[in-house]
């Protein structure tokens, strides 16, 4: 039976854009402390058509490192049994649990649900959150989901995307935050190919850039809770490049959400 295309674009999104964040959540905050000593190999996996879809993570003495596709020997591993029952867990559809392959090994299931818990609450808030270092997690978490998001849209070969990136010449477009260089990410996009990238783009200025002037400005646009236009007009977003291409990006942005939500 073939997957639908619409769940193709959002088990890519979830395996490749998503779940990378789980180290960012798990090295970053409070809850690296639950790695700390510890090695092995988490994964988190499903079936499509066939094909055994993935993303694991390397854990050596309290270190992560994120590796995209299925590991041959995991410690532990997250299986659903199907690409539709993996994207609707993601998406709060569906609270039905994967298989636990490796459950004799606590030490790491339990630190895992925990970070996989707290990311579906930040990701899934429709407010911004009190606390000042989750707003700032947050905004991390949606800029590094947006740059690679777009990306990996256009790498399974969405067609809206796609004819976005054949088309383009060798550009940048970037998202930051004034006063805070850790809340920033970009797309670099030349003739079809992307790639997306943490941090701030350096060799030369970016073709546009979407600048919020607060983590609280950023996460009013990201969560859908502002006004875009009286944003600009506020100088709450600065948008650098023409505005066309701020709305073009926008369109994508909103794309990723819709497939990632």
């Amino acid at each position: 039976m073939s997957i639908p295309q619409a769940e193709i674009y959002s088990g890519k999104l979830f395996f490749n854009s998503v779940l990378p964040l789980f180290k960012e959540i798990a090295m970053g905050t409070k809850l690296g402390k639950l790695f700390a000593g510890k090695r092995g190999v988490i994964q988190v996996s499903a079936f499509a058509g066939g094909e055994k879809w993935g993303t694991h993570f390397l854990l050596d003495q309290g270190q992560m490192t994120v590796k995209l596709g299925p590991h041959p020997d995991p410690t532990i591993d997250l299986e659903f049994k199907t690409l539709k029952e993996f994207n609707d867990f993601f998406k709060g559809k569906s609270k039905k649990l994967p298989k636990i392959r490796g459950l004799k090994h606590l030490y790491l299931v339990i630190p895992t649900f925990r970070v996989l818990l707290k990311m579906a609450a930040l990701l899934g808030a429709a407010n911004p959150p009190a606390k000042s270092e989750d707003k700032i997690l947050l905004v991390k978490l949606y800029f590094y989901l947006l740059s690679s998001g777009i990306s990996q849209l256009n790498k399974c070969g969405h067609p809206q995307v796609s004819a976005w990136a054949r088309s383009s010449p060798d550009r940048v477009y970037a998202w930051s935050v004034d006063n805070y260089p850790e809340l920033s990410a970009y797309i670099r996009v030349k003739a079809g190919k992307t790639k997306s990238s943490r941090g701030q783009y350096t060799r030369s200025k970016p073709f546009f850039t979407m600048r919020f002037d607060t983590p609280d400005s950023s996460l009013g646009i990201l969560l859908q809770k502002d006004d875009m236009l009286r944003s600009t007009a506020e100088e709450k977003l600065i948008m650098e490049g023409a505005p066309e291409f701020g709305a073009q990006i926008g369109g994508f942005m909103m794309l990723v959400g819709e497939y990632a939500k």
